[in-house]
């Protein structure tokens, strides 16, 4: 992608995380201090509980209309703000560039989790796997776009197996968000099990092609694999493309399944439409995105 196709992307995934955020909200945090409700007490304004005083409380907590009326010490507690945590993992095989409309739908995707995050103020860390590579890329290369060079340089000894995330250091209780299309031959349960240890939560963004999900494919083709680079003539039959669809199907199926038993929210994000209007209609339901308030 050209430097002012990357820098169109990021204006409208700019114009979207206006409108849209990740679920940060209607999480129970632990870390950092910052804007977001946490898990323990702290010095926010927003009020919990009342208990009995304790020596070393500070005693600017202390309830002096309830001392007043009774003559015991309490204390009140508040809700502690912390700061939330990200871990945007961007699968970089080939099957996500090697069409310009999905290019175009992965970048605004990165761009979109990536500023909303930071933006929310949260501790964001990115990351590029491409079969058994795996990288941190440097969140200041999102402004001088940087990234997707970087990302795409990635070298792997096949990428088109699944990624390794094993190899992935994320970071506990964190918001660990898939950027891939799942186009690779694996079972999503150790996967899935992976990315939502030490208690995190998962979110996953699936870009993909109406043609490769409702192919009009009929006669004789070449069809190329973009991670091996290799060419494979086919003449697809009828019965052909029907197993194809139904392979398809049964594949991603079997992704909803696993992520609903993990708790996951998995949205499939068509390219051929505006970004805001798909995500609202895809995202926002799955759970894997929020409104922007």
């Amino acid at each position: 992608m050209t430097p002012a196709a990357l820098q169109q992307c990021h204006a409208n995934a700019l114009a979207a995380a206006g409108r849209l955020r990740l679920p940060l909200r209607s999480r129970v945090w632990r870390g950092q201090a910052g804007e977001f409700a946490g898990g323990g007490t702290g010095s926010s304004m927003d009020f919990q509980d009342h208990r009995a005083y304790s020596p070393g409380d500070d005693p600017r907590h202390i309830n002096w209309q309830a001392f007043a009326r009774t003559g015991s010490y309490t204390m009140k507690l508040f809700r502690e703000e912390v700061r939330p945590v990200v871990d945007l993992i961007l699968d970089a095989s080939e099957s996500m560039f090697y069409d310009e409309a999905k290019a175009t739908r992965t970048a605004e995707l990165f761009y979109l989790i990536a500023e909303s995050s930071q933006a929310a103020g949260a501790s964001l860390a990115l990351h590029a796997v491409r079969g058994n590579a795996t990288l941190a890329l440097d969140p200041a290369t999102l402004r001088s776009h940087q990234w997707l060079a970087t990302a795409r340089a990635l070298p792997a000894t096949d990428s088109a197996n699944a990624p390794d995330l094993t190899r992935l250091p994320l970071r506990a209780n964190a918001i660990c968000v898939f950027l891939s299309d799942l186009l690779f031959p694996a079972d999503p349960e150790p996967l899935l099990r992976h990315l939502g240890q030490r208690h995190g939560s998962l979110v996953i963004l699936a870009p993909f092609l109406a043609s490769e999900a409702r192919p009009a494919w009929s006669g004789n083709y070449e069809f190329i694999d973009p991670e091996r680079h290799s060419h494979h003539p086919h003449r697809i039959e009828p019965a052909t493309l029907r197993r194809y669809q139904d392979a398809y199907v049964n594949h991603f199926a079997l992704w909803k399944q696993h992520a609903r038993r993990h708790q996951a929210a998995l949205a499939r994000i068509p390219v051929e439409e505006d970004l805001a209007t798909v995500l609202f209609r895809e995202a926002v339901p799955a759970g894997a995105l929020e409104p922007a308030r």
